[in-house]
């Protein structure tokens, strides 16, 4: 049955945001794989390894180039959440929260099982993607997090002391919501992190990435997404070390010349908030995008996860078309990440032509049930 195909916005428009919305995806998964291999070494280590200048080009991680960890994987399950929301909300079920979640359990099951269910009508693609069944590197706080069927919830957050960065670094998609009110951005998300991470901090870095994420994505400067994100957060009990950082990683750019020094001034553990603040100073400082995650992964901190928060930024900033070609033809995923940000894309630029209320097309939803 037909949904129409009135498109809801503009040619030019479409193709800009499906550019960002790739860039954001493959970018942050470029970093992460340039950081998986050297993540947890110190400086001194990656330069005895790979030479003074640091790891240049991806190194082997997980048994193979470009691997990704666990920080890819669950970005890919927070965009297929964001995509079943808006597919759902024609049944009058309307809780992206939930259905964020039912998706990184989703991811879940792929840490236990060998592979995909087939027996489960309501995994979608996503879930039957062979590739994902692999744990790599995925941190306690998630595992537990996700380990049962209970949501976690701002009034009742699972892992209440968490503040690592594993919530942080699976966030960038809700930026990607750009027919949505920044305020409205910033509170899924932070509602979003509480399903593992209970720490205020952990939870406005998310919120915080975001709302970055969701300025460049809407054609803003970096700097001028950061001015907003900071005028948003001042409004949020608990977000000072987050704002604090961010003001951190501006002042940073007029420092000198960047280097390690400057980046582990910042920070050099996985605190939510230190992760951002690297990952910032490394967007904003970046010559282009392969300078900017060199500098990302090449410091004594949790490079993986800034060089995917770095990555998300500057992919949301520049678009698919400025990623290394070399680094995207290594990349491990990189047709199920660019499967998945086109229907992303395709679902919030002309959703309406896929389904209603009242008709939805049949490949729409076997690949995204409303189940």
């Amino acid at each position: 049955m037909s949904t129409g195909t009135t498109a809801v916005w503009g040619r030019v428009q479409q193709q800009d945001f499906r550019g960002r919305v790739r860039g954001s995806l493959l970018g942050g998964a470029i970093g992460d794989a340039l950081g998986a291999g050297v993540s947890g070494l110190t400086l001194e280590a990656i330069r005895a390894a790979h030479g003074v200048d640091g790891v240049a080009d991806f190194v082997p991680a997980h048994g193979r180039r470009g691997a990704v960890t666990a920080a890819t994987q669950l970005t890919l399950f927070t965009v297929d959440g964001l995509i079943r929301a808006q597919v759902r909300r024609d049944t009058g079920a309307w809780h992206p929260p939930t259905d964020v979640h039912r998706a990184h359990l989703r991811w879940a099951a792929t840490q236990s099982a060998w592979g995909p269910d087939e027996r489960r009508k309501d995994n979608g693609w996503l879930a039957r993607e062979e590739w994902l069944y692999t744990r790599r590197a995925p941190t306690r706080e998630c595992l537990a997090g996700f380990g049962d069927g209970t949501m976690g919830t701002l009034a009742v957050p699972k892992n209440p002391a968490a503040r690592d960065s594993a919530a942080l670094t699976r966030s960038a998609p809700f930026g990607l919501l750009v027919g949505w009110e920044p305020q409205l951005v910033l509170q899924l998300a932070v509602e979003c992190a509480a399903h593992t991470h209970g720490h205020a901090t952990a939870q406005l870095a998310a919120g915080a990435l975001a709302l970055l994420v969701h300025g460049l994505a809407r054609g803003e400067t970096l700097d001028g997404a950061v001015q907003h994100a900071l005028a948003l957060l001042a409004e949020r009990p608990g977000g000072e070390q987050v704002t604090d950082a961010l003001r951190q990683a501006l002042g940073s750019v007029r420092q000198g010349i960047p280097g390690p020094a400057l980046i582990e001034a910042l920070g050099d553990t996985d605190s939510a908030e230190e992760v951002l603040a690297v990952a910032l100073y490394c967007a904003l400082v970046g010559e282009d995008v392969r300078h900017g995650l060199r500098l990302a992964v090449n410091h004594s901190g949790p490079s993986a996860a800034t060089g995917a928060v770095c990555g998300a930024l500057l992919g949301a900033l520049h678009g698919e078309t400025a990623l290394p070609p070399a680094w995207l033809a290594e990349l491990e995923g990189r047709s199920t990440l660019l499967e998945l940000s086109d229907d992303f894309a395709m679902e919030m630029t002309q959703g309406p032509a896929l389904h209603s209320p009242a008709a939805v097309a049949p490949g729409w939803l076997a690949r995204y049930p409303r189940d």
